[in-house]
């Protein structure tokens, strides 16, 4: 497999981390941001209304009518730029929590990872182990087959462990 070759696996947990994370925010964030904005919406909404009706009762009283739709306006630009920078930062805040909760769901991946792979390790090294005694054990039966050599086989034994237990 080449560097650049991406893992099945953790493509897979990737995809459903993106997943878990953007359900999360399409539940609880992204309501959240719209509800504001048309709450928002709606108060400038009353505010326009506020303005025309007063604008249509001193329809009389010009100047007073163009100061107040001044003002209408005023707070109207006021309203958008509070709920567009309010909009932004809980945006950049749910990008921001989004993007630590990503890497530690990426972190708790690769740990579990490493572990399934220290158990699969663990599990080979048993399998060679077994498989070794296995073969010892079947090339000594072969070779124990006549009696003389397994007289032969005990005194050699017997005589090394004379000579280790001396030294």
């Amino acid at each position: 497999m080449g560097l650049l070759t991406p893992d099945p696996g953790l493509v897979f947990w990737m995809i459903i981390t993106f997943g878990v994370v953007f359900v999360l925010l399409a539940k609880y964030g992204f309501p959240v941001i719209i509800k504001a904005v048309e709450d928002r919406k709606a108060y400038i909404d009353n505010s326009l209304k506020a303005a025309r009706e007063a604008n249509e009762q001193l329809a009389n009283v010009k100047l007073e009518g163009e100061k107040i739709l001044a003002q209408a306006r005023e707070e109207q630009n006021r309203i958008l730029s509070e709920a567009a920078v309010t909009r932004d930062r809980i945006v950049k805040d749910a990008q921001d929590k989004a993007i630590v909760e990503g890497q530690r769901l990426m972190a708790e991946v690769k740990k579990q990872i490493e572990t399934e792979k220290e158990s699969a390790i663990r599990d080979i090294r048993r399998q060679v182990a077994v498989l070794s005694v296995e073969i010892a054990e079947k090339i000594m039966r072969s070779k124990l087959i006549d009696a003389k050599e397994q007289n032969a086989l005990i005194d050699r034994m017997l005589d090394e462990m004379l000579e280790s237990s001396k030294k």
